[in-house]
């Protein structure tokens, strides 16, 4: 395992070298990326969770096992609705909140 030495990291400029400045292209993509994947790893911890697998929560939402592999994988990120029914297929509650 690699270590910095500790030694404090700027990570906003860590991903600026990687991914490119705030706004750019490159980076709004990567961040779109990272939301899926995120997003993905929710529905498989609660799936876990649920002892729900693949194939039973496709079942429960009309889908198929390989469409829910891609969204665990995150391959591929669910429409809202579709993010609302597999959350309710897992039994979970969604809640926003504002902060002024």
């Amino acid at each position: 395992m690699q270590t910095n030495n500790h030694q404090l990291v700027d990570y906003d400029a860590v991903l600026d070298a990687k991914f490119g400045a705030k706004g750019t292209a490159s980076r709004l993509e990567a961040e779109e990326k990272a939301y899926a994947f995120y997003t993905g790893q929710i529905i498989g911890v609660q799936g876990k969770k649920a002892k729900i697998t693949q194939v039973g929560l496709a079942r429960r939402i009309g889908s198929n096992r390989s469409y829910i592999s891609r969204v665990e994988s995150g391959q591929t990120e669910p429409k809202v609705s579709t993010f609302y029914r597999i959350m309710n297929a897992l039994g979970c509650k969604i809640e926003f909140s504002m902060s002024l």
